[in-house]
């Protein structure tokens, strides 16, 4: 993957990639991409990596290391030679032209190592949470219903709004659905900030399916640590499960009720399908045709049956022997 690109074809000068560029600015330094093809612009790069090719790898080509320690020990006695032994045009080394002149130019490595920055836009919920990659965060409730900027990496989770920082998260693995909450981000009491979910605006509506319903969605907030953390299970059982289907709902929340299980969206769904199956009429089971050859009895009149054929009625070898008789006479 390169690190810069053209920002028009046929351009000769050449911009750092996004990617790259937070790599640049994490650890504090400038990238001044070089043209391609011009090696009078990158003229100490190429020589130090004559010099490695010459001094580390070409040394080192005709050994033999048995362990991967064996080898970085043998590159790491040639480096020290190449930094403390091999002496320049103007008497130094290039470990004392870095202790005199760079050394104190720079600055501390940041506490953390660099890691892949991946931006996303997150509409903030209204129980003052954010949801990225299945996992929600707790974002001050006054930014309720607005749009902001999520950084995510591989161990933070920042929220902006335009370029202010909002709140940060260590970020969230393993089982989807977690929670990571703040107390401080909540208001003191739901009911009070209009246009907030709150444990009974959830119970109100539940009424409206039946008293398992609104059992369930108690057990539901009763579980979380804090309550807010329900309120998105809360939503998707009575918006997404419920919306189409009040009875079947009330059905699957009063199975759970009496089997004592704890609630979720997963479970409901499941138990949800299984009535609706439950409810489809199976087809009409009709019974095989028999084809047991029926026993006859000799009367006046000929052989009749012994007994009431039941299903197919099988002729044996008498009645197609009778029937030639018959067509002879």
């Amino acid at each position: 993957m390169t690190a810069t690109r053209r920002r028009e074809r046929g351009d000769a000068s050449r911009w750092v990639t996004d990617r790259y560029q937070q790599l640049a600015d994490h650890y504090g330094a400038s990238v001044l991409p070089t043209k391609v093809r011009s090696p009078k612009e990158k003229a100490a790069v190429e020589s130090g990596v004559n010099v490695v090719n010459k001094r580390v790898i070409g040394y080192l080509a005709e050994d033999v290391w048995t362990t991967l320690d064996d080898l970085n020990e043998a590159i790491a006695e040639r480096v020290h030679e190449v930094n403390h032994g091999i002496r320049r045009v103007d008497g130094t080394t290039r470990w004392e032209r870095f202790t005199e002149e760079e050394a104190m130019l720079l600055g501390p490595l940041p506490a953390d190592g660099f890691t892949e920055v991946e931006w996303k836009e997150a509409k903030v919920a209204r129980n003052s949470h954010v949801t990225c990659d299945y996992q929600h965060y707790s974002v001050p409730h006054e930014h309720a219903g607005r749009l902001l900027r999520v950084r995510l990496t591989g161990s933070r989770v920042t929220v902006f709004d335009g370029q202010e920082i909002v709140c940060e998260h260590g970020r969230l693995t393993g089982r989807k659905g977690q929670y990571s909450t703040e107390a401080a981000h909540l208001p003191v009491q739901y009911r009070n900030v209009d246009g907030l979910w709150s444990r009974q605006w959830f119970l109100q509506r539940a009424q409206a399916f039946g008293p398992a319903t609104v059992q369930v969605i108690e057990q539901l907030i009763d579980r979380r640590q804090v309550e807010a953390q329900g309120f998105l299970d809360c939503q998707n059982i009575l918006e997404t499960l419920g919306k189409r289907n009040k009875q079947r709902l009330e059905a699957a929340c009063q199975q759970l009720v009496n089997a004592g299980s704890a609630p979720s969206y997963t479970g409901l769904k499941r138990l949800m399908a299984g009535i609706d199956s439950d409810q489809k009429k199976p087809t009409t089971i009709r019974p095989a045709a028999s084809s047991r050859k029926p026993r006859f009895e000799a009367t006046e009149d000929g052989e009749t049956p012994a007994e009431p054929p039941s299903g197919a009625y099988v002729r044996g070898a008498d009645y197609y022997r009778r029937l030639e008789q018959e067509r002879g006479r």
